[in-house]
């Protein structure tokens, strides 16, 4: 099993939307939550704030935040867990720009920006 070995931030835009990854190196399901409520309190204004985490194996879960169901919390989750990462939290932030992507559009671009976050922190795993 893997995690993160620090924090760790990125921002893209995605036709027009604008998307934040946030990840935290979490040691407890409190601490996954209090990172999750954090960033939702920084990013007030964001139309979603996806999130999911593993902290073991009885501690994982994950949010749509108001996306159609299935299309953002689990898919992130799955990714986390394909990785083999624990203790790690993720949040990714949507500001609408305007396009709508749809259920299906929004597991391919959601899929890929969490293969996104992935690859930049494969560096820092430890």
């Amino acid at each position: 099993m893997y995690t993160i070995s620090r924090d760790y931030r990125k921002e893209i835009v995605i036709e027009k939307s604008r998307f934040i990854c946030s990840l935290k190196k979490v040691h407890s399901e409190a601490e996954a939550q209090e990172f999750i409520k954090a960033v939702k309190k920084e990013f007030w204004d964001a139309t979603h704030n996806c999130s999911a985490y593993i902290v073991d194996d009885m501690a994982q879960r994950s949010s749509d935040d108001g996306e159609p169901s299935g299309t953002a919390g689990i898919p992130m989750l799955e990714v986390l867990r394909k990785n083999g990462l624990t203790e790690t939290a993720a949040v990714v932030t949507r500001y609408f720009g305007g396009i709508k992507l749809g259920a299906g559009g929004l597991v391919r671009k959601q899929a890929w920006r969490r293969k996104f976050c992935w690859a930049i922190t494969a560096f820092y795993m430890m």
